[in-house]
């Protein structure tokens, strides 16, 4: 259980953070940027939540949660110490992602084709999510960078680019299943 009676510690003033299994980084490290920016898109979740009702709201939820159990898989590097933490460790897990497959699955069923590319926006649920899916695509950057050159979780990484892909659709349900999408016109101020 996290327990949060003091908010400033004084710890990170010399530019340095701890991760979770107590190891302190730069905080300028590709993990610190990793994880730091998954807790972006989770607040751009919150504020595309704002604009949400019903089913919609309740699938943001979740993957609010699911960004939660990210940023502690991100924020814990070799995955090879595990099971000798004296905690469970969190790890995002392919039921996870078949969630959000499943979740695009039914979401797309919705949808006719697309005959071009869309704009962001139209509805402001469909503007946020289209924020949240930008910010989501860098983080997932920021995670594929990370696995590159240290331990990472794979299934984070491919979360991040299912959880794009879902805010794509999502985004596009939000403009009344697609009605309502603002389509780009190739050239269109020439």
């Amino acid at each position: 259980m996290v327990v949060l009676n003091k908010i400033y510690t004084r710890t990170g003033d010399k530019g340095e953070t701890a991760l979770s299994n107590g190891e302190r980084v730069p905080k300028h490290a590709l993990r610190v940027e990793a994880y730091g920016t998954v807790d972006e898109l989770n607040a751009t979740l919150g504020l595309a939540k704002l604009h949400a009702d019903g089913e919609i709201a309740a699938r943001i939820a979740l993957i609010q949660n699911d960004l939660f159990d990210l940023g502690a898989d991100l924020s814990r590097p070799r995955m090879e110490e595990d099971a000798d933490a004296p905690y469970p460790v969190l790890r995002i897990i392919d039921a996870q992602i078949d969630r959000l497959e499943a979740e695009i699955d039914a979401m797309n069923a919705q949808l006719t084709p697309l005959r071009s590319f869309i704009l962001p926006g139209g509805s402001a649920l469909s503007a946020h999510l289209h924020l949240s899916r930008t910010v989501a695509r860098r983080a997932e950057r920021c995670a594929v960078a990370l696995a590159g050159a240290e331990d990472a979780n794979q299934a984070a990484v491919k979360y991040l680019n299912r959880l794009s892909d879902w805010l794509f659709v999502a985004g596009r349900i939000a403009n009344e299943n697609g009605s309502q999408d603002v389509l780009w016109v190739p050239g269109a101020n020439r």
